[in-house]
């Protein structure tokens, strides 16, 4: 995985971020095992379940265009804090496959997991 490309992606993809409420832009990249790159933007809305994360927008592109196979996603925002997948980004990554590397990066931290990490109790069908 091209971290450091994956970030630039990821950081251009927050620039796109529609975040009226919370104000936090999140940007992400998916790297495909075929070698494309995959970004998403958040897309909140006033009724905030509606809400859809950077790292959805990006995975549900990827399968839209046919890729099914993942290597790693940088998920990049603007702040100094990092913020780590909600349970839903979780569970729709877990869908095709637990070995997703996954760095997550803010202004001033870094952090490397994988999907395994943070779900380690997989539901699968």
């Amino acid at each position: 995985m091209n971290t450091e490309k994956l970030l630039a992606e990821a950081k251009k993809a927050a620039k796109n971020s529609y975040s009226p409420y919370s104000g936090l832009r999140v940007g992400a990249a998916l790297e495909t095992k075929s070698g494309r790159i995959f970004t998403g933007s958040n897309v909140e809305n006033s009724s905030y379940g509606l809400t859809n994360c950077a790292e959805r927008t990006a995975i549900f592109k990827a399968v839209s265009e046919g890729e099914r196979d993942f290597i790693g996603m940088v998920i990049y925002s603007d702040t100094d804090r990092l913020f780590y997948p909600c349970g839903a980004c979780r569970q729709v990554m877990a869908e095709f496959g637990d070995e997703l590397s996954i760095v997550i990066i803010s202004n001033r931290n870094k952090a490397e997991t994988s999907l395994s990490q943070l779900l380690p109790s997989i539901f699968r069908l």
